[in-house]
């Protein structure tokens, strides 16, 4: 069988001992060495390319269903569980906490859960929206497991590594959001995201409120095709009397993206967390669905409130 193995960054460096266990198995087997940025992000098309039988996705589990045979290796870390003693001083004063992790240790969530529960916390495990395929999982663009409990907890526990995915559930709910980092042992609330965001959330608003042009952002992965959000938001910019185009590919270059230097504003359809960790990596704002609606919005507000001076 012919095989493609593709690896997210942390994990390429395992790459040439997998190939060299497949071979010896009998496989042929060829290494994406293109970047990935996980699940939505498979390497579909170089897999037909070379004819593969196979893609073997590592790192990652399920995020949609796609037109290949895709067999997916999630990487499980055990992460020391002993900082979970620090935590119980920053948790005091709270009963019912909600508590999310990653792929990578959805194994020892039990673990995370009964130490809790053990000492007298009420705990609550929720279920993503549907691109995470496990309660209590959360990933970049999956943050129901944290949304959908928001109303029924005191406070939110993440255990695990890195802040790109709790930054992007702290977005998504109003209770206090407690990082527990095991590898950097860190253990702090992070809930001032939720404000910073919000205000470069309105700073690109307000700064868009004169543009003229968008380029609209269409990525071809195939978690992030979004052609009919594209096309839809084009439509409505048209109608506020703006001049709109869509941009397609796969993976976007932000130089190249910065070239572009007729488009007043950018509108990202593609993974959603381009609009807010990659602002500051272009000229032009870019913006995410909600906030050039939003940004038509105020214009049409103003546009009536002149008239009405008038």
């Amino acid at each position: 069988m012919r095989v493609l193995l593709q690896f997210p960054e942390g994990l390429k460096q395992y790459a040439l001992s997998y190939a060299d266990r497949l071979e010896r198995e009998g496989e042929e087997v060829f290494i994406s060495a293109s970047p990935t940025y996980g699940a939505c992000d498979l390497a579909i098309d170089e897999a037909k390319s070379i004819r593969a039988d196979k893609l073997i996705h590592f790192g990652h589990n399920e995020f949609n269903k796609v037109d290949f045979n895709v067999e997916f290796v999630e990487y499980r870390i055990d992460a020391p569980l002993e900082i979970l003693d620090e935590s119980l001083e920053h948790l005091k004063g709270f009963h019912r906490i909600g508590i999310v992790t990653t792929v990578q240790h959805l194994h020892q969530l039990k673990d995370v859960s009964d130490f809790y529960t053990s000492r007298g916390f009420d705990v609550v495990i929720g279920k993503p929206f549907g691109f995470a395929k496990a309660r209590g999982q959360i990933l970049g663009c999956d943050v129901g497991s944290a949304a959908r409990i928001d109303r029924e907890v005191d406070a939110f526990v993440y255990f695990g590594g890195g802040r790109f995915h709790p930054i992007g559930a702290v977005m998504n709910t109003t209770k206090p959001f407690l990082l527990i980092e095991p590898f950097e042992k860190l253990v702090e609330f992070i809930d001032s995201y939720r404000e910073r965001y919000r205000r470069a959330s309105k700073g690109k608003v307000l700064s868009s409120l004169n543009a003229k042009s968008a380029g609209i952002l269409v990525s071809t992965k195939n978690g992030q095709f979004n052609m009919n959000v594209a096309q839809l938001l084009k439509k409505k910019a048209e109608a506020a009397g703006m001049s709109a185009q869509i941009l397609v590919s796969n993976t976007f270059d932000f130089e190249a993206i910065n070239n572009m230097m007729g488009f007043d504003i950018f509108v990202n359809t593609a993974c959603p967390r381009i609009a807010i960790d990659d602002v500051d990596r272009t000229i032009k704002p870019i913006l995410s669905p909600n906030e050039l609606i939003d940004m038509l919005r105020m214009r049409a507000e103003l546009s009536q409130t002149q008239l009405s001076k008038q």
